[in-house]
């Protein structure tokens, strides 16, 4: 099998363009695809705490309902008074 002499030269000039496109295109575009990658996990996670912590809020006002609920008391209508006039948080 014969090879042509340009061949070897060839290879090693494309070896070098390859690697300077790939320093100069594709390591910058993996770069910004990591970082919406990492905005959009951050993004996520505070949307996840404000759902935490929205649940918290309604479970807080589901336990006073359900107090309220199972109270037998005559002080109900002053409880209910009460928490109507409570601020929401």
């Amino acid at each position: 099998m014969d090879f042509n002499p340009l061949l070897i030269p060839l290879l090693g000039v494309s070896c070098g363009v390859l690697a300077v496109i790939g320093g100069v295109f594709i390591k910058p575009w993996i770069a910004l695809k990591q970082r919406k990658l990492e905005l959009e996990a951050q993004m996520v996670a505070e949307k996840a705490a404000q759902y935490a912590a929205h649940t918290d809020r309604l479970e807080q006002r589901v336990a006073v309902l359900e107090r309220i609920l199972t109270d037998r008391s005559t002080q109900l209508g002053d409880e209910i008074e009460r928490l109507r006039d409570a601020p929401i948080n």
